[in-house]
């Protein structure tokens, strides 16, 4: 296989459920629910829906009772796209007859292997290609660790084949796993050429992966060879941004612990530094047990100035800290965690979670409502001028406030906050946290919210937006 043009990488999903593996006679492991099997056929659930493969390629099927969680998030807002990988001779055939009828053909995949094993290059890279076949259905289905598995199979085959490698690259960054993202990009760098639509491909990926990480300059010198290369308006915004934070931050003291990796002003006193950092374990622990949800790398967290923080950031007035997959914090004057703080520390880290469990996909009414709730907040104080509001009319639905609130009104954004918060609080109080659990992994697919709420809660907006109304008289207002 060889590397063509660019094409959309999809976003991936995430569903928790109970799970049991399916060992295959080739050393292939499947993770899947609810098995079943007859004379002929082990059939199966995934996130990727109903399957089955013919009982003759099974080895044994290991029953246990750990959760299967193939989660993942995209810290990531970059528009990501990667070469696709172009088809080899045969590729029709290969792509008919390996997914059909909404489903993977294991048994013809593992026939394939066992041809490519004889040496022949085009048998290799017919099976390579079958598993490249297996990978995007599986991304179109949005189960992004079987997807990975195959990109991953595929590239036993075709080891140098560039557009696996970034495919697979593409992947672990849209789940925020940045250091494993390094290692395809290198892997590629090192057998494509040195210049051309490929380089800096790979260059802009390998930027994304070294911000991620917190190594800004890394970073920036990525995305200034993807630039000089092919010129991208997307990269000189990103160098643009870095360029503004490596330069507040050259005078930034650092401090890190197992989940985060921490900068901060000089001014700052080492001791609020430590707080902090202590208090994000905690919130960390608290978050992952509540969300089923454990972020794979370090989270980056920046402690401003005032004045810095508004000139880094150019977040509007009403915003006391900002989450861009970095938490940035203005904390001038501070000498400890006071309450207020360990309110905004623990806000900003749940849309950490939330961002990247949902693979970016959770609307602001959701990030916000649920980041509130985690913080400690409840409706009891603004459950009357709540429901006044509704009873004039003036509320906006949930549908308007899905996207960015930057640009917002300050009298919408004051009526935003609580009603998100009613809304969560609401849903909790119904199902429990795991009912928002199970709507971010939904989310993560990337149908729409409305859909995902259909599908895990039995409600439309119109419904849930009721429901709210109901709990708050039933709550605080009886």
């Amino acid at each position: 296989m060889r590397v063509g043009t660019t094409a959309i990488v999809y976003l991936l999903a995430a569903i928790s459920t109970c799970a049991d593996t399916i060992v295959l006679k080739n050393g292939r492991r499947i993770v899947a629910s609810n098995i079943t099997q007859d004379a002929e056929h082990v059939s199966y659930e995934t996130p990727a829906g109903r399957m089955s493969i013919p009982k003759s390629i099974v080895a044994r099927i290991e029953r246990d009772d750990l959760s299967y969680s193939p989660a993942a998030r995209p810290a990531i807002q970059a528009d990501l796209s990667t070469p696709a990988v172009e088809p080899v001779r045969g590729y029709e055939e290969v792509a008919r007859l390996a997914v059909h009828d909404d489903a993977i053909d294991f048994a013809y995949i593992a026939k394939l292997e066992i041809e490519a094993r004889s040496g022949r290059a085009e048998a290799a890279a017919r099976a390579a290609a079958a598993h490249y076949v297996a990978a995007q259905f599986l991304v179109g289905k949005g189960d992004s660790d079987a997807a990975i598995d195959h990109y991953r199979q595929a590239l036993m085959f075709a080891p140098n084949d560039v557009g696996l490698l970034l495919n697979l690259a593409v992947l672990d960054l849209r789940q925020s796993k940045f250091s494993a993202a390094l290692e395809p990009l290198e892997h590629a760098r090192r057998v494509a050429p040195d210049s051309g639509p490929v380089a800096a491909a790979i260059a802009k990926l390998m930027g994304w992966a070294y911000y991620g990480s917190n190594k800004t300059d890394r970073a920036i010198e990525e995305w200034k060879r993807s630039d000089e290369i092919h010129p991208d308006a997307e990269v000189e915004k990103a160098i643009e941004k870095a360029e503004r934070d490596k330069s507040e931050e050259e005078s930034y003291r650092e401090g890190e612990t197992a989940h985060f990796a921490l900068k901060y002003y000089g001014g700052a006193a080492p001791e609020l530094a430590r707080g902090i950092l202590h208090a994000l374990e905690d919130d960390f622990r608290d978050i992952e047990s509540q969300l089923d949800y454990t972020p794979p790398d370090q989270i980056s967290v920046i402690l401003y100035t005032e004045q810095a923080f508004a000139d880094i950031t150019q977040a509007p007035g009403w915003a006391g800290a900002l989450n861009d997959g970095r938490l940035r914090i203005p904390v001038q004057g501070l000498s400890s965690v006071t309450p207020e703080l360990a309110h905004v520390l623990k806000h900003e880290l749940t849309h950490s979670f939330i961002t990247q469990k949902s693979h970016g996909h959770a609307p602001t009414w959701l990030q916000e409502g649920v980041a509130q709730w985690m913080e400690g907040r409840r409706c009891s104080s603004v459950a009357g001028y709540l429901m006044e509001s509704v009873a004039q009319g003036s509320a906006p639905s949930l549908a308007s406030l899905e996207g960015p609130w930057m640009s917002l009104p300050t009298n919408l954004v004051a009526f935003a906050y609580p009603w998100s918060l009613a809304v969560v609080e609401s849903v909790i109080q119904t199902g429990g946290v795991a009912d928002i659990s199970r709507l971010l992994d939904r989310i993560a697919s990337g149908i729409s919210t409305e859909a995902a709420l259909r599908e895990t809660l039995r409600s439309d907006y119109a419904d849930l937006e009721q429901q709210t109304i109901a709990y708050l008289k039933r709550e605080y207002l009886r």
